[in-house]
Protein backbone atom coordinates (compact mmCIF):
# COMPACT_ATOMS: atom_id res chain seq x y z
CA UNK A 1 0.00 0.00 0.00
CA UNK A 2 2.85 2.34 0.80
CA UNK A 3 4.25 1.75 -2.68
CA UNK A 4 0.88 2.52 -4.30
CA UNK A 5 0.62 5.64 -2.14
CA UNK A 6 4.03 6.82 -3.35
CA UNK A 7 3.10 6.16 -6.97
CA UNK A 8 -0.16 8.08 -6.53
CA UNK A 9 1.73 10.98 -4.94
CA UNK A 10 4.12 11.11 -7.87
CA UNK A 11 1.24 11.05 -10.39
CA UNK A 12 -0.64 13.81 -8.56
CA UNK A 13 2.56 15.84 -8.26
CA UNK A 14 3.28 15.54 -11.96
CA UNK A 15 -0.30 16.48 -12.81
CA UNK A 16 -0.09 19.59 -10.64
CA UNK A 17 3.35 20.39 -12.12
CA UNK A 18 1.92 20.16 -15.66
CA UNK A 19 -1.07 22.39 -14.86
CA UNK A 20 1.08 25.01 -13.17
CA UNK A 21 3.58 24.88 -16.03
CA UNK A 22 0.88 25.65 -18.58
CA UNK A 23 -0.49 28.49 -16.44
CA UNK A 24 3.01 29.95 -16.19
CA UNK A 25 3.44 29.40 -19.92
CA UNK A 26 0.39 31.48 -20.78
CA UNK A 27 1.55 34.17 -18.35
CA UNK A 28 4.90 34.27 -20.10
CA UNK A 29 3.22 34.49 -23.49
CA UNK A 30 1.38 37.56 -22.25
CA UNK A 31 4.60 39.11 -20.97
CA UNK A 32 6.39 38.39 -24.25
CA UNK A 33 3.53 39.79 -26.31
CA UNK A 34 3.56 43.03 -24.38
CA UNK A 35 7.35 43.31 -24.31
CA UNK A 36 7.65 42.68 -28.04
CA UNK A 37 5.74 45.88 -28.69
CA UNK A 38 8.33 47.98 -26.85
CA UNK A 39 11.11 49.59 -28.78
CA UNK A 40 14.51 48.72 -27.35
CA UNK A 41 16.56 51.77 -26.38
CA UNK A 42 19.87 51.91 -24.54
CA UNK A 43 19.87 54.55 -21.82
CA UNK A 44 22.96 56.53 -20.99
CA UNK A 45 25.27 54.94 -18.43
CA UNK A 46 24.00 51.40 -19.04
CA UNK A 47 25.63 48.07 -18.19
CA UNK A 48 25.33 44.96 -20.35
CA UNK A 49 24.29 42.19 -17.95
CA UNK A 50 25.44 38.76 -19.10
CA UNK A 51 23.77 36.31 -16.74
CA UNK A 52 25.04 32.92 -17.96
CA UNK A 53 24.85 31.11 -14.66
CA UNK A 54 23.17 27.74 -15.28
CA UNK A 55 22.79 28.40 -19.01
CA UNK A 56 23.70 25.84 -21.66
CA UNK A 57 25.95 27.37 -24.33
CA UNK A 58 24.89 26.36 -27.86
CA UNK A 59 25.86 27.71 -31.28
CA UNK A 60 22.86 30.03 -31.57
CA UNK A 61 19.35 30.69 -30.35
CA UNK A 62 16.55 32.63 -32.01
CA UNK A 63 17.31 36.35 -32.33
CA UNK A 64 14.29 37.24 -30.21
CA UNK A 65 14.91 34.53 -27.63
CA UNK A 66 13.02 35.57 -24.50
CA UNK A 67 15.17 36.36 -21.47
CA UNK A 68 13.71 35.52 -18.08
CA UNK A 69 16.04 38.04 -16.45
CA UNK A 70 16.65 37.47 -12.78
CA UNK A 71 13.58 35.27 -12.29
CA UNK A 72 15.18 32.09 -13.62
CA UNK A 73 13.51 29.46 -15.74
CA UNK A 74 10.01 28.60 -14.49
CA UNK A 75 10.27 25.08 -15.91
CA UNK A 76 13.19 24.04 -13.76
CA UNK A 77 15.60 23.21 -16.60
CA UNK A 78 18.56 25.11 -17.99
CA UNK A 79 17.99 27.74 -20.64
CA UNK A 80 20.14 27.91 -23.75
CA UNK A 81 22.47 30.79 -24.52
CA UNK A 82 23.57 31.22 -28.14
CA UNK A 83 27.28 31.81 -28.68
CA UNK A 84 26.66 33.73 -31.90
CA UNK A 85 23.97 35.84 -30.22
CA UNK A 86 26.18 36.64 -27.23
CA UNK A 87 29.10 37.66 -29.41
CA UNK A 88 26.84 39.97 -31.40
CA UNK A 89 25.67 41.68 -28.21
CA UNK A 90 29.23 42.01 -26.86
CA UNK A 91 30.39 43.51 -30.16
CA UNK A 92 27.54 46.04 -30.03
CA UNK A 93 28.41 46.86 -26.42
CA UNK A 94 32.00 47.62 -27.42
CA UNK A 95 30.99 50.38 -29.83
CA UNK A 96 27.78 51.66 -28.21
CA UNK A 97 28.64 54.86 -26.31
CA UNK A 98 25.79 54.33 -23.85
CA UNK A 99 27.22 50.99 -22.68
CA UNK A 100 29.86 51.63 -20.03
CA UNK A 101 30.74 48.08 -19.06
CA UNK A 102 29.70 44.46 -18.60
CA UNK A 103 28.36 42.82 -15.44
CA UNK A 104 29.27 39.15 -15.77
CA UNK A 105 27.64 36.17 -14.02
CA UNK A 106 29.15 32.96 -15.40
CA UNK A 107 29.43 30.76 -12.31
CA UNK A 108 27.92 27.44 -13.36
CA UNK A 109 27.64 27.87 -17.12
CA UNK A 110 27.31 24.56 -18.98
CA UNK A 111 29.57 24.75 -22.00
CA UNK A 112 32.33 23.03 -23.91
CA UNK A 113 35.90 24.23 -23.84
CA UNK A 114 36.05 25.64 -27.39
CA UNK A 115 32.78 27.53 -26.96
CA UNK A 116 34.07 29.05 -23.73
CA UNK A 117 37.26 30.10 -25.51
CA UNK A 118 35.28 31.75 -28.33
CA UNK A 119 33.20 33.70 -25.80
CA UNK A 120 36.27 34.59 -23.73
CA UNK A 121 37.99 36.03 -26.81
CA UNK A 122 34.91 38.18 -27.47
CA UNK A 123 35.12 39.54 -23.91
CA UNK A 124 38.83 40.28 -24.31
CA UNK A 125 38.07 42.12 -27.53
CA UNK A 126 35.44 44.16 -25.65
CA UNK A 127 38.07 45.19 -23.08
CA UNK A 128 40.09 46.86 -25.84
CA UNK A 129 37.44 49.59 -25.77
CA UNK A 130 38.67 50.59 -22.31
CA UNK A 131 35.30 49.75 -20.77
CA UNK A 132 35.13 47.68 -17.59
CA UNK A 133 34.06 44.10 -16.86
CA UNK A 134 33.03 43.16 -13.33
CA UNK A 135 32.37 39.48 -12.52
CA UNK A 136 30.41 38.14 -9.56
CA UNK A 137 28.91 34.82 -8.56
CA UNK A 138 28.12 32.74 -5.54
CA UNK A 139 30.03 29.77 -6.93
CA UNK A 140 32.23 29.23 -9.97
CA UNK A 141 32.71 26.05 -11.92
CA UNK A 142 35.92 25.51 -13.89
CA UNK A 143 34.37 26.85 -17.11
CA UNK A 144 32.63 29.74 -15.38
CA UNK A 145 35.88 30.88 -13.82
CA UNK A 146 37.69 30.53 -17.16
CA UNK A 147 35.32 33.23 -18.48
CA UNK A 148 35.30 35.36 -15.33
CA UNK A 149 39.09 35.54 -15.25
CA UNK A 150 39.01 38.19 -18.02
CA UNK A 151 37.25 40.64 -15.69
CA UNK A 152 38.94 43.68 -14.20
CA UNK A 153 37.49 42.73 -10.83
CA UNK A 154 36.31 39.25 -9.75
CA UNK A 155 34.03 39.04 -6.74
CA UNK A 156 32.93 35.92 -4.86
CA UNK A 157 30.19 35.46 -2.28
CA UNK A 158 31.68 35.17 1.25
CA UNK A 159 30.19 31.68 1.58
CA UNK A 160 30.75 30.71 -2.04
CA UNK A 161 33.51 28.80 -3.75
CA UNK A 162 35.59 28.32 -6.87
CA UNK A 163 35.92 24.85 -8.35
CA UNK A 164 39.47 25.22 -9.62
CA UNK A 165 41.06 21.79 -9.51
CA UNK A 166 41.67 20.71 -13.09
CA UNK A 167 39.58 18.86 -15.65
CA UNK A 168 38.07 15.38 -15.57
CA UNK A 169 36.33 13.26 -18.19
CA UNK A 170 34.07 10.45 -17.00
CA UNK A 171 32.49 7.71 -19.12
CA UNK A 172 29.50 5.45 -18.47
CA UNK A 173 30.03 1.73 -19.11
CA UNK A 174 27.10 -0.59 -19.81
CA UNK A 175 28.74 -4.03 -19.76
CA UNK A 176 27.29 -4.97 -16.38
CA UNK A 177 23.83 -3.76 -17.37
CA UNK A 178 23.80 -5.83 -20.56
CA UNK A 179 24.97 -8.90 -18.66
CA UNK A 180 22.11 -8.52 -16.19
CA UNK A 181 19.39 -8.14 -18.82
CA UNK A 182 20.80 -10.80 -21.15
CA UNK A 183 22.08 -8.76 -24.09
CA UNK A 184 25.35 -9.65 -25.81
CA UNK A 185 26.91 -6.81 -27.84
CA UNK A 186 28.55 -7.84 -31.10
CA UNK A 187 31.38 -5.40 -31.78
CA UNK A 188 33.33 -4.63 -34.94
CA UNK A 189 35.90 -1.87 -35.31
CA UNK A 190 38.99 -0.63 -37.12
CA UNK A 191 41.61 1.34 -35.17
CA UNK A 192 43.14 0.61 -31.77
CA UNK A 193 41.89 3.94 -30.43
CA UNK A 194 38.37 3.55 -31.84
CA UNK A 195 36.90 3.04 -28.41
CA UNK A 196 33.31 4.12 -29.07
CA UNK A 197 32.33 0.48 -28.48
CA UNK A 198 34.09 0.25 -25.11
CA UNK A 199 31.06 1.29 -23.01
CA UNK A 200 29.26 -1.80 -24.33
CA UNK A 201 31.99 -4.41 -23.76
CA UNK A 202 34.16 -3.12 -20.88
CA UNK A 203 33.65 -1.88 -17.34
CA UNK A 204 36.47 0.68 -17.51
CA UNK A 205 38.67 2.48 -20.05
CA UNK A 206 41.13 0.49 -22.12
CA UNK A 207 44.81 1.52 -21.77
CA UNK A 208 44.67 3.07 -25.28
CA UNK A 209 41.59 5.12 -24.48
CA UNK A 210 43.01 6.23 -21.14
CA UNK A 211 46.22 7.30 -22.89
CA UNK A 212 44.50 9.44 -25.50
CA UNK A 213 42.05 10.95 -22.99
CA UNK A 214 44.89 11.91 -20.64
CA UNK A 215 46.84 13.39 -23.56
CA UNK A 216 44.13 15.71 -24.85
CA UNK A 217 42.82 16.57 -21.37
CA UNK A 218 46.28 17.70 -20.23
CA UNK A 219 46.62 19.89 -23.33
CA UNK A 220 43.21 21.52 -22.82
CA UNK A 221 43.91 22.18 -19.13
CA UNK A 222 47.37 23.63 -19.83
CA UNK A 223 45.91 25.95 -22.47
CA UNK A 224 43.29 27.23 -20.00
CA UNK A 225 45.90 27.71 -17.29
CA UNK A 226 48.10 29.78 -19.61
CA UNK A 227 45.22 32.08 -20.58
CA UNK A 228 43.96 32.53 -17.02
CA UNK A 229 47.48 33.17 -15.76
CA UNK A 230 47.95 35.91 -18.36
CA UNK A 231 44.70 37.59 -17.27
CA UNK A 232 45.58 37.37 -13.58
CA UNK A 233 49.19 38.44 -14.25
CA UNK A 234 50.51 35.26 -12.65
CA UNK A 235 53.03 32.72 -13.89
CA UNK A 236 51.52 29.57 -15.46
CA UNK A 237 53.60 27.38 -13.13
CA UNK A 238 52.27 29.02 -9.97
CA UNK A 239 48.69 28.84 -11.22
CA UNK A 240 49.12 25.20 -12.28
CA UNK A 241 50.30 24.42 -8.75
CA UNK A 242 47.13 26.01 -7.33
CA UNK A 243 45.04 24.10 -9.85
CA UNK A 244 46.61 20.66 -9.53
CA UNK A 245 46.61 20.69 -5.70
CA UNK A 246 43.19 22.37 -5.39
CA UNK A 247 44.61 24.98 -3.04
CA UNK A 248 41.44 27.08 -3.26
CA UNK A 249 39.34 25.12 -0.78
CA UNK A 250 37.66 27.95 1.15
CA UNK A 251 36.28 31.29 -0.10
CA UNK A 252 39.14 33.19 1.54
CA UNK A 253 41.66 31.04 -0.33
CA UNK A 254 40.45 32.53 -3.61
CA UNK A 255 41.56 35.98 -2.42
CA UNK A 256 44.77 34.68 -0.85
CA UNK A 257 45.90 33.02 -4.06
CA UNK A 258 44.79 35.89 -6.29
CA UNK A 259 41.84 34.26 -8.03
CA UNK A 260 39.31 36.71 -6.57
CA UNK A 261 39.53 40.42 -5.89
CA UNK A 262 37.36 40.38 -2.77
CA UNK A 263 34.61 38.44 -0.99
CA UNK A 264 31.37 40.43 -1.29
CA UNK A 265 27.62 39.96 -1.31
CA UNK A 266 25.81 40.93 -4.49
CA UNK A 267 24.43 44.18 -3.07
CA UNK A 268 28.01 45.20 -2.27
CA UNK A 269 29.03 44.37 -5.85
CA UNK A 270 26.17 46.57 -7.06
CA UNK A 271 27.69 49.35 -4.97
CA UNK A 272 30.96 48.82 -6.85
CA UNK A 273 29.04 49.09 -10.12
CA UNK A 274 27.50 52.38 -9.00
CA UNK A 275 30.98 53.73 -8.26
CA UNK A 276 32.10 52.73 -11.77
CA UNK A 277 29.07 54.45 -13.26
CA UNK A 278 29.33 57.54 -11.06
CA UNK A 279 25.90 56.93 -9.51
CA UNK A 280 24.70 57.93 -6.08
CA UNK A 281 24.06 55.36 -3.37
CA UNK A 282 20.86 53.33 -3.96
CA UNK A 283 20.43 54.76 -7.46
CA UNK A 284 19.01 52.33 -10.00
CA UNK A 285 21.56 50.66 -12.26
CA UNK A 286 20.47 50.72 -15.88
CA UNK A 287 20.99 47.22 -17.27
CA UNK A 288 20.29 45.59 -20.61
CA UNK A 289 20.47 41.90 -21.51
CA UNK A 290 22.17 40.30 -24.52
CA UNK A 291 18.89 39.61 -26.33
CA UNK A 292 17.79 43.24 -26.32
CA UNK A 293 21.21 44.71 -27.07
CA UNK A 294 21.83 42.17 -29.82
CA UNK A 295 18.58 43.24 -31.49
CA UNK A 296 20.10 46.70 -32.00
CA UNK A 297 23.20 45.38 -33.73
CA UNK A 298 22.95 46.27 -37.40
CA UNK A 299 23.81 43.60 -39.95
CA UNK A 300 27.05 44.44 -41.72
CA UNK A 301 26.76 45.48 -45.39
CA UNK A 302 23.15 44.36 -45.66
CA UNK A 303 22.96 45.23 -49.37
CA UNK A 304 26.28 43.62 -50.29
CA UNK A 305 26.24 41.06 -53.09
CA UNK A 306 29.22 39.34 -51.47
CA UNK A 307 27.53 37.02 -49.04
CA UNK A 308 29.23 34.38 -46.92
CA UNK A 309 26.95 31.56 -45.85
CA UNK A 310 27.62 30.04 -42.44
CA UNK A 311 26.02 26.60 -42.34
CA UNK A 312 25.72 25.42 -38.75
CA UNK A 313 26.08 21.65 -38.41
CA UNK A 314 25.46 20.77 -34.76
CA UNK A 315 24.66 17.34 -33.30
CA UNK A 316 24.89 13.69 -34.32
CA UNK A 317 25.14 12.86 -38.03
CA UNK A 318 22.20 10.73 -39.15
CA UNK A 319 20.38 9.83 -42.34
CA UNK A 320 17.09 11.38 -43.43
CA UNK A 321 15.77 14.80 -42.42
CA UNK A 322 15.38 14.65 -38.63
CA UNK A 323 15.41 17.83 -36.53
CA UNK A 324 17.97 18.66 -33.86
CA UNK A 325 20.75 16.67 -35.55
CA UNK A 326 22.87 16.84 -38.71
CA UNK A 327 20.59 14.91 -41.04
CA UNK A 328 22.08 14.10 -44.45
CA UNK A 329 19.01 14.98 -46.52
CA UNK A 330 18.42 18.30 -44.80
CA UNK A 331 22.05 19.45 -44.81
CA UNK A 332 22.74 18.31 -48.36
CA UNK A 333 19.78 20.48 -49.38
CA UNK A 334 21.14 23.48 -47.43
CA UNK A 335 24.57 23.10 -49.06
CA UNK A 336 23.04 22.82 -52.55
CA UNK A 337 20.93 25.90 -51.91
CA UNK A 338 24.01 27.89 -50.90
CA UNK A 339 25.97 26.56 -53.88
CA UNK A 340 23.31 27.61 -56.40
CA UNK A 341 22.80 31.07 -54.89
CA UNK A 342 24.91 33.47 -56.97
CA UNK A 343 24.96 36.02 -54.17
CA UNK A 344 26.72 33.55 -51.88
CA UNK A 345 30.38 33.71 -52.77
CA UNK A 346 31.81 31.44 -50.06
CA UNK A 347 30.63 28.94 -47.46
CA UNK A 348 31.76 28.43 -43.87
CA UNK A 349 30.74 25.06 -42.45
CA UNK A 350 30.49 25.44 -38.68
CA UNK A 351 30.87 21.90 -37.29
CA UNK A 352 30.00 20.86 -33.77
CA UNK A 353 29.55 17.09 -33.96
CA UNK A 354 30.92 13.85 -32.46
CA UNK A 355 30.05 12.04 -35.71
CA UNK A 356 27.56 9.33 -36.55
CA UNK A 357 26.58 7.44 -39.69
CA UNK A 358 29.34 7.05 -42.29
CA UNK A 359 26.73 6.92 -45.04
CA UNK A 360 25.14 10.20 -43.93
CA UNK A 361 28.60 11.74 -43.53
CA UNK A 362 29.53 10.71 -47.06
CA UNK A 363 26.35 12.22 -48.51
CA UNK A 364 27.25 15.57 -46.92
CA UNK A 365 30.91 15.15 -47.98
CA UNK A 366 29.80 14.70 -51.60
CA UNK A 367 27.76 17.92 -51.58
CA UNK A 368 30.69 19.85 -50.17
CA UNK A 369 33.07 18.42 -52.79
CA UNK A 370 30.72 19.60 -55.54
CA UNK A 371 30.39 23.01 -53.86
CA UNK A 372 34.15 23.38 -53.52
CA UNK A 373 34.42 23.24 -57.33
CA UNK A 374 32.51 26.52 -57.69
CA UNK A 375 33.18 28.52 -54.50
CA UNK A 376 35.47 28.46 -51.44
CA UNK A 377 34.52 26.23 -48.51
CA UNK A 378 36.01 26.87 -45.07
CA UNK A 379 35.45 24.53 -42.10
CA UNK A 380 35.16 26.06 -38.64
CA UNK A 381 35.34 23.51 -35.83
CA UNK A 382 33.55 24.29 -32.59
CA UNK A 383 33.59 22.25 -29.39
CA UNK A 384 33.97 18.92 -31.20
CA UNK A 385 34.44 17.93 -34.83
CA UNK A 386 35.52 14.32 -34.62
CA UNK A 387 34.94 11.11 -36.57
CA UNK A 388 32.01 11.98 -38.85
CA UNK A 389 32.41 15.60 -37.77
CA UNK A 390 35.95 15.48 -39.17
CA UNK A 391 34.79 13.51 -42.22
CA UNK A 392 32.48 16.33 -43.34
CA UNK A 393 35.19 18.93 -42.65
CA UNK A 394 37.93 17.52 -44.91
CA UNK A 395 36.55 18.83 -48.24
CA UNK A 396 37.21 22.38 -47.03
CA UNK A 397 39.92 24.56 -48.55
CA UNK A 398 40.92 25.53 -45.01
CA UNK A 399 40.12 23.92 -41.66
CA UNK A 400 39.98 26.23 -38.64
CA UNK A 401 39.80 24.93 -35.06
CA UNK A 402 40.26 26.33 -31.61
CA UNK A 403 43.33 25.07 -29.71
CA UNK A 404 40.99 23.18 -27.35
CA UNK A 405 38.62 21.78 -29.98
CA UNK A 406 38.20 17.99 -29.84
CA UNK A 407 38.83 16.55 -33.31
CA UNK A 408 40.36 13.66 -35.25
CA UNK A 409 39.04 10.23 -34.22
CA UNK A 410 39.52 8.95 -37.77
CA UNK A 411 38.19 5.44 -37.32
CA UNK A 412 35.12 3.30 -37.81
CA UNK A 413 33.00 0.80 -35.91
CA UNK A 414 29.89 -1.34 -36.11
CA UNK A 415 27.65 -2.50 -33.28
CA UNK A 416 25.08 -5.28 -33.11
CA UNK A 417 23.17 -6.81 -30.20
CA UNK A 418 22.43 -10.48 -29.66
CA UNK A 419 19.26 -10.55 -27.53
CA UNK A 420 18.76 -14.33 -27.50
CA UNK A 421 19.23 -14.70 -23.73
CA UNK A 422 16.90 -11.77 -23.04
CA UNK A 423 14.01 -12.93 -25.18
CA UNK A 424 14.42 -16.71 -24.69
CA UNK A 425 15.50 -17.13 -21.07
CA UNK A 426 14.30 -13.97 -19.35
CA UNK A 427 11.12 -13.17 -21.32
CA UNK A 428 10.20 -16.69 -22.38
CA UNK A 429 9.81 -15.69 -26.02
CA UNK A 430 11.07 -17.99 -28.76
CA UNK A 431 11.34 -17.52 -32.51
CA UNK A 432 11.70 -19.75 -35.55
CA UNK A 433 12.65 -18.86 -39.09
CA UNK A 434 12.38 -20.26 -42.62
CA UNK A 435 14.97 -19.09 -45.17
CA UNK A 436 15.62 -19.47 -48.89
CA UNK A 437 19.36 -18.90 -48.70
CA UNK A 438 22.29 -19.42 -46.37
CA UNK A 439 22.26 -15.78 -45.26
CA UNK A 440 18.59 -14.87 -45.62
CA UNK A 441 18.35 -14.11 -41.89
CA UNK A 442 21.62 -12.20 -41.95
CA UNK A 443 22.52 -10.71 -38.55
CA UNK A 444 19.41 -12.03 -36.80
CA UNK A 445 19.50 -10.43 -33.31
CA UNK A 446 17.80 -13.52 -31.86
CA UNK A 447 20.98 -15.61 -32.12
CA UNK A 448 24.78 -15.19 -32.01
CA UNK A 449 26.39 -13.98 -35.23
CA UNK A 450 28.14 -16.62 -37.31
CA UNK A 451 31.78 -16.51 -38.42
CA UNK A 452 30.64 -15.80 -41.99
CA UNK A 453 28.54 -12.85 -40.82
CA UNK A 454 31.42 -11.54 -38.74
CA UNK A 455 33.75 -11.76 -41.72
CA UNK A 456 31.31 -9.87 -43.95
CA UNK A 457 30.78 -7.07 -41.41
CA UNK A 458 34.47 -6.74 -40.59
CA UNK A 459 35.34 -6.59 -44.29
CA UNK A 460 32.72 -3.87 -44.79
CA UNK A 461 34.22 -1.86 -41.93
CA UNK A 462 37.73 -2.19 -43.28
CA UNK A 463 36.49 -0.94 -46.67
CA UNK A 464 34.77 1.97 -44.90
CA UNK A 465 37.97 2.78 -43.01
CA UNK A 466 39.97 2.85 -46.24
CA UNK A 467 37.33 5.18 -47.70
CA UNK A 468 37.61 7.46 -44.66
CA UNK A 469 41.41 7.46 -44.97
CA UNK A 470 41.21 8.28 -48.68
CA UNK A 471 38.76 11.15 -48.03
CA UNK A 472 41.17 12.65 -45.49
CA UNK A 473 44.23 12.06 -47.71
CA UNK A 474 42.52 13.77 -50.66
CA UNK A 475 41.22 16.69 -48.60
CA UNK A 476 44.43 17.30 -46.67
CA UNK A 477 46.89 16.57 -49.50
CA UNK A 478 48.50 13.78 -47.47
CA UNK A 479 49.64 10.27 -48.35
CA UNK A 480 47.23 7.61 -46.98
CA UNK A 481 50.05 6.08 -44.92
CA UNK A 482 50.66 9.45 -43.27
CA UNK A 483 46.96 9.75 -42.43
CA UNK A 484 46.96 6.29 -40.86
CA UNK A 485 49.73 7.34 -38.48
CA UNK A 486 47.40 9.92 -36.91
CA UNK A 487 44.19 7.95 -37.42
CA UNK A 488 43.25 4.62 -35.78
CA UNK A 489 40.38 6.46 -34.11
CA UNK A 490 42.67 8.62 -31.98
CA UNK A 491 41.31 11.91 -30.62
CA UNK A 492 43.36 15.12 -30.73
CA UNK A 493 42.94 18.69 -29.54
CA UNK A 494 43.01 21.46 -32.15
CA UNK A 495 46.59 22.21 -31.10
CA UNK A 496 47.66 18.61 -31.54
CA UNK A 497 45.73 18.22 -34.80
CA UNK A 498 47.38 21.30 -36.32
CA UNK A 499 50.83 19.89 -35.47
CA UNK A 500 49.85 16.70 -37.34
CA UNK A 501 48.45 18.34 -40.47
CA UNK A 502 44.77 17.72 -39.72
CA UNK A 503 44.00 21.41 -39.09
CA UNK A 504 45.31 24.51 -40.90
CA UNK A 505 44.59 27.50 -38.65
CA UNK A 506 43.81 28.01 -34.97
CA UNK A 507 40.87 30.31 -34.30
CA UNK A 508 37.12 30.60 -33.97
CA UNK A 509 34.21 31.23 -36.31
CA UNK A 510 35.25 34.85 -36.90
CA UNK A 511 38.66 33.67 -38.10
CA UNK A 512 37.00 31.28 -40.57
CA UNK A 513 34.75 34.07 -41.87
CA UNK A 514 37.76 36.36 -42.36
CA UNK A 515 39.54 33.62 -44.34
CA UNK A 516 36.44 33.16 -46.49
CA UNK A 517 36.27 36.92 -47.16
CA UNK A 518 39.94 36.93 -48.17
CA UNK A 519 39.35 33.99 -50.53
CA UNK A 520 36.78 36.04 -52.48
CA UNK A 521 38.76 39.31 -52.25
CA UNK A 522 35.79 41.00 -50.62
CA UNK A 523 37.75 43.19 -48.22
CA UNK A 524 35.14 44.57 -45.81
CA UNK A 525 32.37 44.41 -48.41
CA UNK A 526 30.57 41.21 -47.37
CA UNK A 527 27.55 40.09 -45.41
CA UNK A 528 27.23 36.94 -43.29
CA UNK A 529 24.03 34.88 -43.52
CA UNK A 530 23.25 31.79 -41.45
CA UNK A 531 21.78 28.46 -42.49
CA UNK A 532 19.59 26.53 -41.78
CA UNK A 533 16.94 29.19 -41.29
CA UNK A 534 15.66 29.30 -37.72
CA UNK A 535 12.12 28.44 -36.74
CA UNK A 536 9.98 31.21 -35.25
CA UNK A 537 10.82 31.68 -31.57
CA UNK A 538 7.41 30.46 -30.38
CA UNK A 539 7.70 27.17 -32.29
CA UNK A 540 11.16 26.63 -30.80
CA UNK A 541 9.85 27.51 -27.34
CA UNK A 542 6.88 25.13 -27.51
CA UNK A 543 9.03 22.27 -28.81
CA UNK A 544 11.50 22.86 -25.99
CA UNK A 545 8.66 23.07 -23.47
CA UNK A 546 7.18 19.74 -24.61
CA UNK A 547 10.57 18.02 -24.55
CA UNK A 548 11.36 19.39 -21.10
CA UNK A 549 8.08 18.17 -19.58
CA UNK A 550 8.77 14.68 -20.98
CA UNK A 551 12.32 14.78 -19.61
CA UNK A 552 11.02 15.89 -16.21
CA UNK A 553 8.58 12.96 -16.08
CA UNK A 554 11.34 10.50 -16.94
CA UNK A 555 13.72 12.00 -14.38
CA UNK A 556 11.10 11.62 -11.64
CA UNK A 557 10.36 8.03 -12.67
CA UNK A 558 13.96 6.86 -13.25
CA UNK A 559 15.78 8.91 -10.62
CA UNK A 560 19.52 8.14 -10.57
CA UNK A 561 19.08 5.83 -13.57
CA UNK A 562 18.15 8.72 -15.90
CA UNK A 563 21.74 9.22 -17.25
CA UNK A 564 21.81 5.50 -18.10
CA UNK A 565 18.51 5.86 -19.95
CA UNK A 566 19.94 8.78 -21.95
CA UNK A 567 22.95 6.67 -22.90
CA UNK A 568 20.78 3.79 -24.09
CA UNK A 569 18.53 6.15 -26.06
CA UNK A 570 21.56 7.26 -28.10
CA UNK A 571 22.04 3.70 -29.31
CA UNK A 572 18.97 4.24 -31.52
CA UNK A 573 21.12 6.51 -33.71
CA UNK A 574 23.77 3.80 -34.15
CA UNK A 575 22.29 2.60 -37.42
CA UNK A 576 24.69 1.16 -39.97
CA UNK A 577 28.45 1.68 -39.92
CA UNK A 578 29.46 4.47 -37.56
CA UNK A 579 32.20 7.10 -37.56
CA UNK A 580 31.69 8.38 -34.05
CA UNK A 581 33.68 9.70 -31.08
CA UNK A 582 35.29 7.19 -28.69
CA UNK A 583 32.78 8.19 -26.04
CA UNK A 584 30.49 11.08 -25.17
CA UNK A 585 33.22 13.26 -23.70
CA UNK A 586 32.05 15.49 -20.88
CA UNK A 587 34.84 17.64 -19.44
CA UNK A 588 34.21 19.06 -15.99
Amino acid sequence: MKFLGNVLAVIVGLFVFSILSFLVLFGIIGIIASSSEKEVKVKENTVLHLNLNGRVLVERTTDNDFDFGGFGNPFGNQMNAGLINLKKAISEAKTNDNIKGIYLNTGLILAGQAGLLDLREALLDFKESGKFIIAYDEAYGEGGYFLASVADEIYLNPLGGIDFNGLASESIFLKGFFEKVGIQPEVFRVGEFKSAVEPFILDKMSPENRLQTQYFLDDINAHAINLIAASLEMTPDSLMNINSKMLVRKPADAVTYGLATELLYEDQVHAKLREKLGLEEDADISRINATDLGSLAKSKNITSKNRIAVIIAEGDIVGGSAEGVISSEKFAKEIRKARKDDDIKAIVLRVNSPGGSILASDVIWRELIETKKVKPVIASMGEVAASGGYYISVPADTIVAQPNTITGSIGIFGLWFNVQELINDKLGVTTDVVTTGELSDFMNPGRPTTEVEKTIIQSSLEDGYETFISRVAEGRGMHPDSVKKVASGRVWTGNQAKARGLVDVLGGLDTAIEIAAAKIDAGDDYRVVFYPEQKPWFEEFMTSFSDNVQAKLLQVYLGDQYPLYQKIQKIKHYQGVQVRMPQDITIK
